[in-house]
């Protein structure tokens, strides 16, 4: 089985990408949704988040107080980088015995979907990393309109990732969501791309 990253930067069109793979039967494992799942389920995760933050980081009734975790997780980098310690190992192992799952249920490929991929380590995870690639320009015009943002605020958030630039060199394969090259037909050739890979193997 193939394990596959599919990354991008903000306003790329990384989800809409994972959706439409998705879409064509690879299944697709949403590190954001996990993280967040594994957050309050996870006992590792509970107990550590519990000692670093203290007992009231999680209500009465288990969930998360998100005001508080913010609150930590934005004053700093040191702080986010405590947090990611805790929570993205979990992800990872959690990532892997998913993978297993779908493996035994017959699946040839699998998707990850993460917009920290690399900056993660999420990357040793999978065999092959793809990327979402998209002009600057038209990520920020996307990213406002889907966040109801402004410029600067997107322009913010994406001086706070990895450079696209970096992704893309680091990358083993690119898709170009600039609206101009066909998205269907580069995912139709990604997926060549892929059974080249299988056969070789």
């Amino acid at each position: 089985m193939i394990k596959i990253g599919i990354t991008g930067g903000i306003g790329s069109g990384k989800s809409y990408v994972a959706h439409l793979l998705e879409k064509k039967g690879i299944p697709l494992y949403d590190t954001d949704r996990e993280a967040k799942r594994l957050t309050v389920t996870h006992p590792q995760i509970r107990e550590k988040l519990s000692a670093l933050l203290g007992a009231e980081v999680y209500h009465t009734d288990g969930t998360l107080n998100k005001p508080l975790v913010a609150g930590y997780l934005f004053s700093s980098p040191e702080h986010a980088e405590h947090i990611n310690q805790i929570i993205h190992p979990c992800v990872y192992d959690d990532f892997q015995l998913w993978a297993d799952r779908q493996a035994e249920a017959g699946a040839e490929v699998v998707a990850m979907e993460s917009a920290i991929l690399f900056e993660s380590g999420f990357q040793t995870a999978v065999d092959y990393v793809v990327m979402v690639y998209a002009p600057l320009d038209l990520r920020i015009k996307r990213a406002m309109l889907r966040d109801s943002a402004s410029e600067e605020q997107i322009k913010a958030r994406i001086s706070a990732q990895m450079d696209d630039e970096e992704k893309r060199r680091r990358a083993d394969y690119v898709l170009f969501n600039d609206e101009k090259m066909s998205l269907e037909m580069q995912i139709a050739a990604l997926e060549a791309w892929l059974a080249s890979r299988k056969t070789g193997r």
